[in-house]
């Protein structure tokens, strides 16, 4: 499990600290913040993906980064609500800097980025999710959504929606 931590914590700063971090100050320079209401909702998502990060160390027993994936399936936590809560955070992080600064550069940064990450969803880690756990994920997707959270938690014994 340590090396699952490190590996996490490398891939938490090699990934969404530069796209929600790094490439948004590169954007915006986050000088000027005009609407403070808006730390709320980076402050949201930043607490969804430390949350996704340690349940997959914890529940998965691995990392998000491809090259060193889970051992199980992680559908516990914020994953009960929708598939992909890690990229769900980041986007909200985006769109939360946007507002702050008032910036249409970070809203354009975030629908590129929700973009990509939805194109690298659907195109690879469904894919590869569907291959490695089978029956269990086609369990899971059809009852949790991919983007737009649930309203009550999914659990294992749910029928699918």
């Amino acid at each position: 499990m340590i090396k699952a931590a490190l590996g996490s914590t490398l891939f938490f700063f090699a990934a969404p600290c530069v796209v929600a971090g790094l490439i948004p100050w590169w954007i915006s320079g986050w000088e000027d913040p005009a609407f403070w209401p808006a730390a709320l909702l980076i402050i949201a998502g930043l607490l969804v993906v430390v949350r996704a990060f340690i349940r997959f160390v914890r529940e998965g027993h691995g990392t998000p980064a491809p090259i060193a994936p889970t051992e199980r399936l992680v559908i516990g936590g914020d994953f009960r609500f929708v598939r992909n809560p890690m990229y769900v955070g980041v986007v909200a992080i985006i769109l939360g800097q946007a507002l702050l600064f008032l910036d249409l550069a970070l809203l354009g940064y975030a629908i590129a980025a929700w973009a990509t990450m939805a194109s690298f969803v659907r195109w690879y880690e469904e894919p590869v999710l569907r291959e490695r756990y089978g029956p269990q994920y086609d369990e899971y997707c059809k009852a949790v959504p991919a983007w737009i959270p649930r309203v009550r938690p999914w659990r294992r014994t749910d029928r699918p929606a």
